[in-house]
């Protein structure tokens, strides 16, 4: 399936609060309340002022998902990768991810320990587990 990568623009700030509470809250489990109230702040507040580093994903004109790519000081942040339900298990993330890997040397991302798919995609495409939380791992890809 044809994608392309379209730099976000402050119009897409409602879908992109949206797409990130829909993938934090369904893998974030467990969660009491005021870790919840701190997560919907921050995901509230920081989207628009990340706006710079999000792409939409556009297929035939819409807009099916977004990733936000950040600059470490020595490789990438893969913040988030979303895609909606539909567009899912088509190997659009797959290819995105792994042109992400060829255009950089270090990748790091986090993943919930509950994603158990996602875990196994980013092996397979050479990150590693490289710090481990109650909830999450912080994995890295590095050539």
């Amino acid at each position: 399936m044809n994608y392309i990568l379209v730099k976000s623009s402050n119009d897409d700030v409602e879908k992109l609060i949206e797409y990130k509470k829909e993938t934090v809250f369904k893998y974030a489990n467990n969660l009491s309340e005021e870790e919840k109230n701190k997560i919907n702040n921050y995901i509230n507040n920081n989207i628009a002022s990340e706006i710079k580093n999000y792409c939409n994903i556009v297929i035939n004109d819409n807009i099916v998902g977004c990733l936000l790519l950040i600059d470490k000081e020595d490789g990438k942040l893969l913040d988030e990768i979303y895609l909606k339900k539909e567009y899912r298990n088509k190997g659009i993330g797959t290819d995105i991810i792994k042109n992400i890997t060829k255009e950089n040397n270090i990748i790091y991302l986090w993943v919930y320990k509950s994603n158990t798919k996602a875990i196994s995609l980013y092996k397979k495409l050479g990150f590693s587990i490289i710090q481990e939380e109650k909830t999450r791992y912080y994995m890295k890809y590095e050539k």
